[in-house]
């Protein structure tokens, strides 16, 4: 299966980052995206709002709706999930992007930040997914992407941010169980960078200009969706994905396009162990 023309894709947290690099990514080859996001009205430390990420999916070819939406509220997800349907005709693709970080641990973590992560991550993931599950059964080689790491439940990969990585591998567990449920009607697949991400979120939390550096594009996360979004929904399903694994599998041998900075190695992402990251991050087999 080959393209996107026309298809449906409903994307939360598709304002910036990653989710609005997925959207333009499909937007190439003529698909309709639901950015389904809180930011309405400019942030003073983060790009652009569902209006703004519109234009840039209409300038790429595609068709937007902007839809304002807090998916920690499950009737405001069915009301965006709704419009879209009533707007586009019905949903292909779903796509959990919207999560929420705080890497602080036990004792540093207020119970209003734990519940805003599980809220958004864990929860939002479920709701959004539960809403679009009836039209994606009914849509063309339906997919649901969420973007959440391989599950891991290794001692080290909680400490210190124990609530951040329940959010997280709350996200995956629905990968785990909704790719059972819905074998042979819809894909169900999580997807992860292998390095840090070149987005706001990493300029603001995780170490500023010196992170971003050693980082690499949106893009990268942008093309991998695409080539899942492309394989058939009956048969790929149920898999923790890594971006470049995905990208090398399509015959990508050269990764030096999506580096922050050309020549710069970049930092492993939470979630990636040490033995998987090494051979593979400049494009060498």
């Amino acid at each position: 299966m080959s393209g996107l023309k026309d298809r449906v894709l409903f994307i939360s947290g598709a304002s910036r980052g990653i989710g609005l690099a997925i959207a333009l990514r499909a937007a190439k080859d003529g698909a309709k995206v639901a950015i389904a996001a809180k930011t309405a009205e400019p942030h003073p430390k983060l790009p652009g709002t569902i209006f703004t990420a519109a234009k840039e999916i209409e300038a790429a070819g595609g068709k937007a709706l902007p839809l304002v939406c807090d998916i920690r509220y499950e009737d405001q997800v069915y009301a965006a999930v709704q419009k879209t349907v009533e707007t586009f005709g019905g949903i292909d693709i779903c796509v959990n992007n919207a999560s929420a970080i705080g890497l602080t641990d036990t004792l540093s973590t207020p119970m209003k930040r734990y519940d805003l992560m599980n809220g958004i991550n864990a929860r939002g993931t479920f709701v959004v997914s539960q809403a679009c599950i009836p039209h994606l059964v009914k849509g063309k080689n339906p997919h649901i992407l969420n973007l959440g790491p391989p599950l891991n439940m290794k001692a080290k990969w909680f400490a210190g941010h124990v609530a951040y990585t329940i959010a997280k591998m709350g996200m995956s567990m629905c990968t785990l169980g909704m790719a059972e449920e819905l074998k042979g009607q819809v894909a169900v697949n999580s997807l992860w960078p292998r390095t840090v991400i070149a987005t706001a979120a990493v300029q603001n939390m995780l170490g500023g200009d010196d992170t971003m550096r050693q980082s690499r594009k949106v893009e990268i996360m942008g093309d991998a969706a695409y080539a899942i979004f492309n394989k058939d929904f009956r048969t790929h399903t149920g898999h923790f994905l890594i971006d470049d694994d995905v990208l090398k599998a399509e015959g990508v041998s050269d990764l030096s396009k999506y580096m922050a900075v050309p020549g710069v190695e970049p930092l492993p992402d939470f979630f990636i162990e040490p033995e998987d990251f090494g051979g593979w991050l400049k494009g060498a087999t």
